[in-house]
């Protein structure tokens, strides 16, 4: 698979710094695995309003894939030596790393994280391909479509099973906050709007990583001369499930 056909299936992609050039020319197979596991992503709706701590079980079943297909967790570690005196050590843990005889990609998953994650990633991967550590680094991140209409899909997914109140959210594990409880007084259909709408704004709000705030860091430049792909998850991998 390639990354157009990502692209027709409605993941946002870009391309920085001549990426393409490089995975096509170096690394067609690790990109071949990569766009295969991206296709195959599955989303329950249920999995984005269960709470808990910890990584959504959508984030653990991509991860695993990934790690199968040889994209492991890795730290990289650059020690700077002088007259053989060792004068600075950096280390920088990566969640997926994928090394070939060409080189090394590394991958991140900013799925739900504050967005200044985005700048510890891109500036990872600078030092690192200025080191020759890596040759290109991946974020996968929501994509612009999916995190727009959140709240639809929250609200359809409420719906769906029956929420009229704070109670019928008993069985997502969901602890609405004091502050929410006092926002949302409406009942039925209202509740699942107003509750639906303030659930999103606080789980996956505007200061949290998703793709327009991938795209400041770009545009300001952040992460440069590396090359980077960029991806952000469809709307269409997200499926309407009923809790088991």
């Amino acid at each position: 698979m390639r990354l157009c056909e990502l692209v027709d299936r409605g993941f946002d992609v870009q391309i920085v710094n001549h990426a393409s050039a490089v995975l096509i020319k170096d690394f067609p197979a690790p990109l071949a695995e990569l766009c295969e596991v991206l296709a195959d992503i599955h989303i329950a709706d249920i999995e984005l309003l269960q709470g808990g701590g910890g990584e959504t079980p959508f984030t653990q079943r991509l991860r695993r894939s990934l790690n199968d297909l040889g994209w492991v967790k890795r730290k990289i570690v650059i020690r700077k030596i002088v007259d053989d005196t060792e004068r600075a050590t950096i280390s920088h843990e990566i969640d997926h790393v994928r090394q070939t005889d060409n080189g090394a990609i590394a991958l991140e998953i900013e799925w739900n994280n504050k967005d200044p994650f985005f700048d510890r990633d891109l500036e990872n991967f600078q030092r690192l391909h200025s080191e020759g550590a890596i040759s290109v680094g991946v974020i996968v991140t929501r994509g612009q479509l999916m995190q727009r209409r959140m709240h639809k899909i929250v609200a359809r997914c409420a719906m769906n099973h029956g929420v009229q109140d704070f109670n019928d959210l008993t069985p997502f594990d969901i602890t609405p906050t004091p502050r929410q409880r006092e926002m949302v007084k409406a009942k039925g259909d209202g509740f699942i709007q107003d509750w639906s709408r303030r659930f999103v704004q606080d789980k996956f709000g505007s200061a949290t990583t998703h793709w327009s705030k991938l795209q400041e860091r770009i545009a300001r430049g952040v992460g440069n001369p590396c090359p980077l792909l960029l991806i952000g998850l469809s709307e269409t991998t997200i499926s309407q499930e009923k809790i088991q």
